[in-house]
């Protein structure tokens, strides 16, 4: 406590002489003008003026008391024990408590004068009616209220006081208008010291939350122009001169508008308008002209400009014309790079015609002389020619074979560059799916035959008919066939399901092969990509093969999924709507029916065999 004393007095002279924390007088600029800060030091010089006239008081007090008179050492000791409290409770950081005890203070001082005094409206009634003041300028909600109601009972005390109902039978040795005033007076300059310390310390505050807001604008890359209900330029950030190359003063009065592209200009005012009268936010992308102060020969060099325009919204009048602020920042590597963008991919799509011209090209140039020497060789090979010799048959066999083998590769790269083009056309019509297994996998079997693979099928009872092209689903099954085949081992299994999914045909085809990693599956349907790459590679084939699968699987608007894990085979799993390809709203009427069938209807047709696979 002796502490606390000492302190309290070494700083009595900087709280009298209304200088805030760290000295600064109220005029001045506050370091610490943070609210919850001016709130901490507020509180402190308050409890230490409330002590310094508590023990100011107290020797005449005590004199008063000797003589007679006990109003003047009441008075002390409630300042005095309020500004002991406060400063208590300020030490400990319960900031809450600090105020209601300057509160409480204020209205016990109030009661004890009006009650001494028999007149309503004294010095007491208006100390009291300081205490809500100082409670709303510091205290919480819930203080504010409470600090209302004491006064309430402080009015009603100073009314029964004046009906005589409470008689006060001290005798004033010392004036009691003396002693009232001086009250007063201490409290009122704790009030105003609080009013006055938060109204200089707020408005320091509101001053450096401009200069903040200034700064950053100055220093912001974007520039920012700010325009009047008219039109004219009101402010023009410093980053505005680093983009237009120019002086800020050159930006006001036609300057800016100068600058645009002419091209641009219709595009700017439209949105300028826009922001201005209608209230609405834009942005758009102009060309403008920037400065070369360097130049010897000031030439106009344009750039481009994203310019984001937004009205400053005040008041509720729709008819009135708003202030516009701008930000405009320079994109021209932005547009630079879309156009670098445009080109490389008209590059690479004019790399990838060429690349389909020249598979189309050489298909057909190859087709011509292959099919010679697969026909010739099938002659040899039956004796239309005249007899051979074994080792000449076996000759003529390995001719063949490789010729057939040839044809494949062309007619893949035909099909191939084909889907590339957008030349592939589907001939839909509807057929019985299971029709396709039976030829299918008669041309597999010699290749399983061969690698002593089984072929088995999977068929579901009561396959509906499909709306597809034929032909694209027979090379579909047989591709995904042949894969299967030829990367299962030796006395593997083969699998061919389909069934009813819904409102699509599904057709799985499952083997007990090497299998694929997660890497690989992602890479599915890459023209040219082989799992096991390389000139080491045991596999044969082109890599087309699925390719061309997804690619006329996409064509019907189906989907192509795949499920597999390195060393316990691969399951290749194709979905086709059953209602053929998706119909563009385009190529049909809208239908209007002639009577609205009930809401309540419910659907009452039952596929057979339909299930929901998670593939």
């Amino acid at each position: 406590m002796r502490s606390l004393l000492a302190s309290s007095l070494g700083k009595l002279s900087a709280a009298l002489g209304w200088r805030g924390a760290r000295g600064h007088t109220p005029g001045q600029s506050v370091p610490t003008a943070r609210p919850d800060l001016l709130r901490r030091e507020t509180l402190l010089t308050n409890s230490r003026i409330l002590l310094a006239a508590g023990l100011i008081g107290m020797p005449f007090a005590i004199y008063d008391l000797i003589i007679g008179g006990l109003l003047p050492f009441i008075l002390a000791m409630i300042a005095l024990s309020a500004g002991v409290l406060t400063l208590a409770l300020h030490e400990r950081g319960n900031l809450d408590g600090a105020v209601s005890g300057q509160v409480y203070g204020m209205l016990l001082l109030g009661l004890v004068l009006t009650v001494a005094d028999p007149a309503f409206a004294d010095f007491g009634l208006a100390v009291a009616l300081l205490a809500p003041v100082h409670a709303s300028l510091l205290a919480p909600a819930a203080m504010k209220t409470r600090a209302w109601a004491l006064l309430s009972a402080v009015v009603a005390f100073a009314a029964v006081a004046t009906f005589g109902l409470l008689p006060w039978t001290m005798l004033y040795p010392t004036s009691y208008a003396l002693v009232s005033a001086l009250s007063f007076v201490v409290v009122a300059i704790v009030v105003s010291f609080t009013a006055n310390r938060l109204n200089t310390t707020f408005d320091v505050y509101d001053r450096a939350q401009i200069n903040a807001y200034r700064h950053l604008i100055e220093h912001v890359q974007d520039a920012v122009i700010r325009f009047s209900a008219e039109g004219e330029v009101l402010f023009t950030s410093r980053s505005s001169e680093t983009l237009f190359g120019c002086r800020r003063y050159e930006l006001s009065g036609g300057g800016l508008g100068e600058r645009i592209h002419v091209l641009d200009r219709p595009l700017y005012l439209t949105a300028f308008a826009d922001a201005n009268m209608g209230g609405k936010a834009r942005t758009i992308e102009v060309r403008m002209r920037r400065d070369d102060p360097n130049a010897a020969i000031k030439l106009p060099m344009f750039v481009w400009v994203e310019v984001a325009l937004s009205p400053v919204l005040e008041g509720d009048h729709p008819e009135q014309r708003y202030e516009v602020v701008g930000l405009f920042r320079d994109i021209t590597e932005r547009k630079q790079h879309e156009v670098e963008m445009r080109e490389a991919r008209k590059t690479a799509e004019d790399a990838n015609s060429a690349k389909s011209r020249f598979l189309a090209t050489i298909g057909h140039e190859l087709r011509t002389p292959l099919n010679a020497i697969v026909g010739f060789s099938e002659m040899m090979t039956t004796g239309i020619g005249g007899s051979l010799t074994p080792q000449h048959k076996e000759y003529a066999e390995l001719i063949h074979g490789s010729g057939m083998h040839l044809l494949d590769v062309v007619r893949m790269l035909l099909d191939m560059s084909r889907l590339e083009a957008g030349k592939f056309e589907l001939q839909t019509e509807s057929f019985a799916p299971e029709g396709l297994v039976g030829p299918c996998v008669s041309i597999i079997e010699p290749l399983a035959r061969e690698k002593q693979v089984t072929l088995k099928t999977d068929l579901r009872i009561g396959l509906p008919d499909v709306i597809a092209d034929e032909r694209a689903c027979r090379q579909i099954l047989i591709n995904l066939l042949s894969n299967a085949v030829k990367f299962s081992n030796d006395g593997g299994q083969v699998v061919l399901s389909m069934w009813r999914q819904g409102q699509s045909l599904g057709i799985s085809v499952k083997d007990n092969g090497i299998g694929m990693s997660t890497e690989s599956l992602g890479r599915i349907g890459e023209p040219f990509f082989q799992v096991h790459d390389g000139l080491a590679r045991r596999y044969e084939g082109t890599g087309l093969g699925l390719s061309i699968v997804k690619g006329l699987i996409d064509l019907h608007g189906g989907q192509l999924r795949a499920m597999s894990e390195p060393g316990y085979g691969t399951t290749i799993t194709v979905l086709l709507p059953l209602n053929g390809p998706e119909t563009r709203v385009g190529d049909t009427g809208v239908v209007t029916p002639l009577r609205r069938e009930p809401q309540n209807q419910q659907q009452t047709t039952i596929w057979p065999e339909q299930k929901r696979k998670a593939l």
